[in-house]
């Protein structure tokens, strides 16, 4: 065999290698009911442990995943939200008492005797202490979109105290001599006038894969490069420009289109954790000691965001997703190590210590909404009026019907229902823009993620909704709040659209009442209306009422399309949702 062919083979077999153990992991860790992430950096470990060559351009997919999770971030992100103190003020005075407490608690541990902890100076403790005051971007945001709590109060929170800290984490290394920005850095305030352009650019693209390759061209090139070429961190290039385009109407289509491409190359982020050296039994143990500065980081949360007038629920929620340390520590380290700042050594106990947080961090957030269901005894409550704005008690006792999810068919949906049927209708939406757009046009629309489980504890005086409709985008999104509407005692009808028959199917299974499916039906639709076009010929009659025609198509014949309630919703099917 020819050299150039032996290497090839190599490259091949150590690329298997690595995704195989990546497989292996993420089975055996959703074996034992834990995120797939673990299994990857689990699998990165003892890929690191056998001395197993990292395949050529693992660090670079590494970094790609990272850039494009940070684009995607910007893409659902509000820059308002950093000006609000609860993120500001929580992310600086968390950041002192977290390294304050780590220093004390490494004080501790010297006089124990660990031989790397007695002959660090209180300047490397320091460093070790920032670098493990801040939280996980990857993690957290990976938690939030399983749960899809992103756009929930709790879930804005935590990422804009995660973007506070990634901006404090990239101050620090720009000033601690891990890269001095360019002067070309201050020309980089030409991306904002940029975004108008690219604005114009996006209109012209549509959808499809087109989209989703300008989407990684503008995160690229644009983000990272430009960024990196100026002597500043690109990630928080990547970050900046997906804000800058979170305006367009397409925001989140292309965010969606991005999960597979960011999923997969983050892959490649958790199994490079693993390779930063061999640890000893010392830095092993010194590591598993660290997690116990976590409880107190929690509790730091909680009782800052609680000071905020947030209430206890909330506070408590936020700071157990929090709950880990962030690969922005190991960077930390790293920068902190080749400045001669700190021991090299402690590069291997921060990854140790990152990993295992991780682990740790995934086991507590299973159960994360019971915890603090239990916790919130622990701080005193707060009256309504002394709460948060944003955290007050919701009232829709008033209303007939709940529609989830204002997109096309929502809305058609709540038109139909109040004017159709004569019901009065409250819509519920996320998307402040779409919200200020609705009520602009005469819309009752209440600014919430139907998902978020703190929505449901908020709403009051419910008893005289019969109907709700779920018609959000994403089904996984509709079968969560189902399941919140279940817990919380709703007795009333439920309806539901779906893209695909398994999904209808499942959507059917959990309670719903009647499931609209999109594909399915799109064809009666489409024929009805053309019947009334074309043929000056009314549509099948329906039902009037919507008690009648909710127990009458929740139960479809064999083959037959279900349909929601209103002509109008059929009508919009062909807009998509």
């Amino acid at each position: 065999m020819r050299d150039n062919d032996r290497t090839t083979w190599g490259v091949r077999m150590g690329l298997g290698l690595y995704l195989a153990a990546a497989v292996v992991g993420g089975l055996l860790a959703t074996g034992v009911r834990l995120p797939p992430l673990v299994g990857y950096l689990v699998a990165g470990f003892a890929l690191g442990a056998v001395g197993a060559p990292a395949p050529d351009g693992l660090e670079q997919v590494a970094e790609l995943g990272v850039v494009l999770l940070l684009f995607a971030i910007g893409l659902k992100f509000d820059a308002r939200t950093l000006l609000r103190r609860e993120i500001w003020l929580t992310t600086s005075v968390h950041i002192v008492l977290s390294t304050a407490v780590t220093i004390g608690f490494l004080g501790l541990l010297a006089v124990a005797g660990p031989a790397l902890v007695a002959d660090e100076p209180l300047g490397g403790l320091a460093l070790v202490g920032f670098a493990l005051s801040f939280s996980s971007t990857v993690f957290v945001v990976k938690v939030l979109e399983d749960r899809s709590d992103t756009t929930s109060l709790y879930g804005r929170i935590a990422v804009g105290l995660l973007v506070m800290q990634d901006v404090v984490a990239v101050v620090f290394m720009a000033l601690s001599g891990g890269e001095v920005p360019s002067p070309w850095a201050l020309a980089l305030v030409l991306v904002i006038p940029a975004a108008w352009p690219l604005h114009r650019i996006w209109d012209r693209i549509g959808h499809g894969e087109l989209q989703a390759l300008f989407g990684v061209t503008v995160a690229v090139a644009l983000g990272w490069g430009l960024f990196e070429a100026a002597g500043v961190h690109g990630e928080l290039g990547a970050l900046l420009m997906g804000v800058l385009l979170a305006k367009h109407p397409g925001a989140s289509e292309m965010s969606r289109s991005l999960m597979t491409f960011k999923d997969l190359m983050l892959v490649a982020f958790f199994l490079q954790i693993g390779l930063h050296g061999r640890p000893g039994p010392e830095e092993l143990l010194l590591a598993v000691a660290l997690l116990a500065v976590l409880p107190l980081q929690v509790a730091f949360y909680a009782v800052l965001l609680w000071a905020m007038r947030l209430r206890r629920r909330t506070a408590f929620l936020t700071g157990l997703v929090l709950a880990n340390f962030s690969e922005f520590g190991i960077i930390v380290a790293v920068v902190g190590a080749s400045a001669g700042m700190l021991d090299e050594r402690w590069v291997v106990v921060v990854s140790l210590a990152v990993a295992i947080s991780f682990a740790v961090s995934a086991l507590v957030n299973r159960r994360g909404v019971e915890l603090a269901s239990r916790m919130v005894k622990l701080l005193p409550h707060h009256s309504t009026h002394e709460l948060h704005p944003d955290d007050r008690l919701v009232d829709v006792g008033h209303s007939d019907a709940l529609v989830l999810g204002l997109g096309r068919i929502g809305a058609a949906t709540y038109e139909q229902l109040r004017d159709g049927y004569g019901l009065s209708v409250v819509g519920v939406e996320h998307d402040p823009a779409r919200v200020g757009e609705l009520t602009a046009r005469g819309f009752d629309v209440l600014r919430a993620d139907a998902t978020d489980v703190e929505f449901w504890t908020r709403v009051r005086r419910a008893g005289r909704v019969q109907m709700v409709v779920l018609a959000m985008p994403f089904h996984k999104a509709n079968l969560i709040a189902l399941a919140r509407l279940q817990k919380a005692g709703f007795t009333g009808k439920v309806a539901a659209v779906a893209r695909y028959d398994d999904d209808v199917d499942e959507l059917r299974r959990h309670g719903a009442d009647a499931v609209f499916h999109l594909y399915g039906s799109a064809g009666t639709a489409l024929a009805d209306h053309a019947a009334e076009v074309l043929l000056h010929r009314d549509g099948p009659t329906r039902a009037r009422d919507p008690e009648v025609l909710l127990h009458r198509e929740s139960a479809p014949r064999a083959h037959e399309p279900e349909v929601a309630p209103g002509a109008a919703a059929d009508r919009a099917v062909a807009d998509g949702p």
